[in-house]
């Protein structure tokens, strides 16, 4: 049976236990297929949580990094569950060195998570739909991405580098009935590492002045289900006390 004629498939590459997660369950209530990558780490709960609520989920431990497994992920989906008909790329790679303190190696594995994997999953989506004439493409950014900040030259960089192609990406795909969209996303994050790493945040704030993976979520589905005559771009998404 050829890809066409099966259940559409939403692509999560980095879904993680928060965002990656809360973008899978929310495309998951709209009838999509689910394909859940992570390189490394449990799958199984989010897969049950999707099957438990009456979806399809699939999950596959995959390293956007490497360009053979990119390649060989997207047709293992498209030849035995669906059309992938949305691509979210969600790579992380968030973290903070002094720039005497950053090595190299640092440096090139944030870039490589942040922006290779995210040209190798870019470039392959974008294969698999052009014959189609439609799709959506989405990335998740960061503050990181439209400024750099003391410590975190390795993921401003990384992030810089993946606004550029998804901007790059966007020129050139878009007028060929592909939507690219690139989400900044400004403050820390409703999860455990956050709370760990900000707990002065915690402190002072109300559970309102801190981003919610649901709500989150709901922006990536917004993207996708625009009228191409208004698409968008690039969407900004901070608490309402968030100073920017």
């Amino acid at each position: 049976m050829s890809s066409a004629n099966k259940t559409p498939v939403a692509l999560i590459i980095g879904a993680g236990n928060f965002l990656g997660s809360a973008i899978a369950r929310r495309f998951a209530r709209e009838g999509f297929h689910i394909a859940a990558t992570r390189r490394r780490g449990d799958l199984k709960p989010l897969v049950t949580s999707i099957t438990e609520a009456g979806g399809a989920a699939t999950g596959f431990h995959s390293d956007a990094r490497d360009e053979n497994e990119v390649a060989e992920l997207l047709e293992k989906i498209e030849s035995e569950i669906g059309s992938i008909e949305v691509v979210i790329f969600n790579v992380g790679g968030n973290v903070s060195f002094p720039i005497l303190e950053t090595t190299s190696r640092v440096y090139r594995k944030v870039w490589e998570m942040c922006a290779f994997a995210g040209f190798l999953v870019g470039r392959e989506a974008a294969r698999t739909m052009l014959p189609r004439g439609r799709g959506t493409i989405l990335f998740t950014g960061a503050s990181a991405s439209v400024r750099g900040r003391a410590g975190y030259s390795a993921f401003a960089g990384g992030k810089h580098a993946l606004r550029a192609l998804a901007e790059s990406m966007a020129r050139e795909l878009s007028p060929q009935g592909i939507h690219i969209g690139h989400v900044v996303i400004d403050g820390p994050i409703e999860n455990q590492n956050s709370r760990e790493m900000f707990p002065q945040i915690y402190a002072e704030r109300a559970a309102d002045e801190i981003l919610q993976p649901d709500d989150i979520a709901e922006i990536y589905w917004h993207l996708h289900t625009q009228k191409r005559s208004a698409w968008t771009f690039e969407s900004d998404v901070r608490p309402y006390t968030e100073s920017w």
